[in-house]
């Protein structure tokens, strides 16, 4: 990274020609000698440099790697720990943290992984070998080189035969996902036993991509290092035998140093692999491959005869809890400043495992609007102009930086997703009457155009008028309209066309969505009424006879570049959920007709015909989403299921506290779920365990229309945007849910 205006051009004699990272402690630079040799320089932040806690811990540090030479450290080559801004010089590193080359190509496998364990039993032999406990050792602390790994970072060491250490002073230091428990409840007590648990939960972490004790707060994550056993799915079976010892929570039942080196051989054994990387499976695919039982399904309440035993064991470590919470204050508060120095040698910054949450726009804040709210253009107000008819909530679709929202009673209108202002409003139509009872439908977004469908009741029971209508994103204005006939198919959009019924009802036309101009026109099946059966691109229509009872219906896909149709004839039913890997995912239900649960799925391929029908364990009930191979199940008390759509085997099942939830909204990058309520409850839950990530508190300002169906989540770039069933719209950073909202 280039140099920022306020940083030094040198240090101690070393030109600074960039940054490696930037910690809580202090900036890595690289730098030059007069020699032309370079080196990493290490400037502690001016903030700190006359703290003498932050101070003292410097100069440890420097005492301790200039204790240390090995093949697999990085040796101090000049330091000033007296200077207004004490530094370090070490060996410059090139080449990434392990954290990063986790990150950019996954876990390691092999030789790599071979090459890498037995690198850190080095490195720790001549750490320890020096008198010192490195107490830190994280994938962000390793480097990998060329000719094998560089443990850096002492800055939380300190000398094995030194009893007073800094963090008698009652700061915790390390970082909990690699922290062992002695360092959690006794930091007094910490040895070298400790360093080899944190190869342990490194190791594991190299060749799964997370860590055994992985949580999304720290506290949990600690109390899983002091209390629960290491979660190893994933782990080569060979070599789960020997992390068990060394993740053992008495430190006398690990390994020492020589006995892990000798067996990580065995365990390890050399391979044809000689990539600097072999990349596991990820995702989906990793547990398809797992060597061990995937991890048990968020427990339930115990049983009665579990209670009382549960209720010692929780007194038992309520001090620990304790010290715990004490500790992990400075963690969460100081950040990565004592409990976690993220800065580099050599390498840029990455911490020591990649956030799942990804950085909210440039210029965002949380904020909380109504879909009535007053516009800039158009109709200012929002209320009072368009009575509805039903009592659906309003739709809202995001849109490059855009919020466009409709629904009953509600008229088009746009927000801006960074402020939440109403920046226009369309008028209905025939505009400005304010009579009858109307109701809007946000088709889509495509190509500067916002598609609605205007459904118009003027109270006299025959006389309603469906028009689909395409809005300038920018001003709201109206490009082109069409009343259309609706009794045959529902319009929709479809690769950027907005498919309409023509005026007889017998056919229908893709238009663009700019202009209106027309396309292509395709037959619909005679005497059948049709409507989108899947939301995804390139829908399928569903049709089938209005009025007649049938057993069977027609899955009718047309190609969005001529109009030619393919039909699949299904049960009438079955539920098109979606398409996963090239097939039709349908949800079957069960036997009974008055039950409304779902015995399994059917996998229908398209092309062929041939389907193949996955059954669950036991029915299931609730709003189904298809997403990344996954089928989500959210009743209306609040509980998810997760469904692999390959086998229909149970994922886990989660409880959570909303009421009548929505669909579940799936953040493939965050590898998290998402569920909303009426009242503006928002909840996360890991995509891998169902682990309750938070819930929010109740965010609409009332609630009169408990329906599920139009409550839902919807996702802009890092935050999270939610519409209401009342019209409150609001957003959130999953990263910090809590935040109060500014009016939009």
């Amino acid at each position: 990274m280039p140099l920022q205006k306020d940083d030094p051009k040198s240090v101690g004699g070393y030109k600074l020609v960039g940054r490696l990272g930037s910690g809580g402690m202090g900036v890595v630079y690289r730098g030059r000698a007069r020699s032309g040799r370079e080196v990493a320089v290490k400037v502690v932040h001016a903030q700190y440099a006359e703290n003498p806690v932050f101070r003292a811990r410097f100069r440890q540090e420097i005492e301790a790697v200039r204790k240390v030479s090995g093949a697999f450290t990085a040796p101090v080559l000049d330091a000033d720990p007296e200077a207004v801004r004490p530094w370090m010089a070490t060996q410059y590193v090139p080449g990434p943290s392990l954290a990063a080359l986790i990150r950019d190509q996954g876990p390691l496998r092999g030789t790599a992984l071979r090459r890498l364990a037995l690198g850190l039993v080095e490195a720790l032999r001549e750490i320890h070998r020096a008198g010192v406990v490195h107490r830190d050792l994280k994938p962000a602390n390793v480097l990998m080189a060329e000719d094998g790994p560089r443990v850096i970072d002492f800055g939380i060491s300190r000398a094995a035969e030194n009893h007073h250490t800094l963090t008698e002073t009652g700061q915790m230091i390390g970082t909990p996902p690699f922290m062992s428990p002695e360092q959690l409840t006794d930091a007094r007590s910490v040895g070298p036993a400790s360093d080899v648990f944190s190869v342990g939960a490194l190791l594991v972490y190299t060749s799964t991509g997370r860590g055994p004790f992985d949580a999304d707060s720290p506290y949990l994550t600690a109390y899983r290092v002091v209390h629960n056993a290491p979660v190893l799915d994933g782990v080569p079976e060979l070599l789960c035998p020997l992390l068990e010892r060394c993740l053992a929570k008495d430190p006398a039942d690990r390994p020492g140093l020589d006995e892990l080196a000798r067996e990580l051989v065995t365990a390890l054994p050399e391979t044809d692999t000689d990539d600097e990387a072999t990349v596991a499976s990820r995702g989906d695919e990793r547990a398809r491959v797992s060597t061990r039982p995937a991890a048990a399904a968020a427990p339930g309440p115990p049983a009665s005869g579990e209670r009382h035993s549960r209720a010692r064991r929780l007194w038992a470590t309520a001090g620990t809890a304790t010290a715990l919470a004490l500790g992990l204050t400075g963690y969460l508060l100081l950040g990565p400043g004592l409990g976690e120095d993220d800065s580099r040698t050599g390498a840029d910054t990455t911490g020591s495992t990649p956030s799942r949450w990804t950085t909210v726009p440039a210029g965002w804040k949380p904020w909380q609007t109504t879909v009535h709210a007053t516009a800039a253009q158009g109709v200012k107000q929002g209320h009072g102009i368009a009575e509805g008819g039903s009592m659906d909530g309003p739709v809202c679709d995001v849109h490059e930086g855009a919020v466009y929202c409709a629904g009953d009673g509600a008229l088009p209108v746009r927000l801006d997703a960074l402020t939440g202002r109403a920046r226009w409003r369309a008028d209905v139509l025939p505009p400005g009457t304010g009579n009858g009872a109307y109701r809007f439908s946000v088709l889509g977004i495509t190509d500067d155009a916002m598609l609605v469908e205007q459904t118009y009741d003027p109270h006299q029971g025959d006389d309603v008028k469906v028009t689909v209508a395409a809005l300038d994103t920018g001003t709201g204005k109206r490009l082109w309209q069409r009343t259309v006939n609706a009794d045959a198919v529902r319009p929709y959009v479809s690769d950027g066309l907005v498919i309409v019924p023509d005026d007889g009802g017998r056919s229908v036309t893709a238009r663009s969505a700019r202009t209106g101009t027309g396309r292509w026109t395709a037959p619909l099946p005679a005497g059948q009424y049709c409507a989108p059966a899947d939301p995804g691109d390139n829908p399928y229509l569903r049709c089938g006879p209005d009025k007649v009872p049938s057993k069977e219906t027609v899955l009718l896909r047309l190609d969005p570049s001529d109009g030619s149709a393919r039909r699949l004839t299904v049960p009438v039913d079955e539920t098109l959920l979606g398409v996963s890997e090239g097939r039709l995912v349908l949800l079957e239900p069960t036997e009974d007709e008055e039950d409304e649960a779902s015995a399994g799925l059917r996998l229908l391929d398209p092309d062929t015909g041939k389907d193949r029908a996955v059954r669950f364990a036991a029915p299931l009930e609730g709003n189904a989403t298809l997403s990344g191979g996954t089928v989500w199940f959210a009743t209306s008390s609040g509980q998810v299921t997760a469904v692999s759509v390959g086998t229909g085997e149970r994922l886990w099942q989660t409880r959570t506290s909303l009421e009548q939830p929505s669909g579940i909204t799936h953040d493939r990058r965050a590898r998290a779920v998402y569920l909303s309520s009426a009242s503006g409850r928002v909840a996360a839950l890991d995509t891998r365990k169902g682990t309750p990530l938070w819930e929010t508190l109740p965010r609409a300002r009332r609630v009169t229309n408990q329906g599920w169906q139009r409550s839902e989540v919807l996702l802009h770039e890092g935050a999270l945007v939610v519409a209401t069933t009342d019209g409150d719209v609001f957003t959130l950073d999953p990263a910090h849910p809590g935040r109060k909202p500014v009016p939009g």
